[in-house]
């Protein structure tokens, strides 16, 4: 029913393909019209449209090592550097 299709980038001009998985998941989410910017230029619209996140220092519960953090951190809850949250959520 599908087949791969060459398009080209809105914003960059360059080719791309949307493929058939692609088209199969814009069906099943009810899409009806076709990407207009390849990937690059999508995911670089997106960051620019998010801006910047706002980090936050502070000590992890765990290690005592400096984290930062996307949010503001309370003092209702622990904290944990990345290395300390990936090990417990390893466990």
């Amino acid at each position: 029913m599908f087949q791969d299709k060459n398009l080209e980038c809105r914003d960059c001009h360059s080719s791309f393909v949307f493929t058939v998985g692609e088209q199969e998941f814009y069906s099943e989410k009810g899409f009806t019209n076709e990407p207009q910017r390849c990937k690059v230029c999508r995911d670089s619209r997106k960051n620019s449209l998010r801006g910047e996140r706002e980090l936050h220092s502070t000590q992890c519960a765990s290690c005592g090592a400096n984290a930062k953090v996307p949010f503001k951190p309370s003092n209702d809850r622990p904290v944990y550097c990345s290395d300390c949250f990936a090990r417990m959520k390893d466990n």
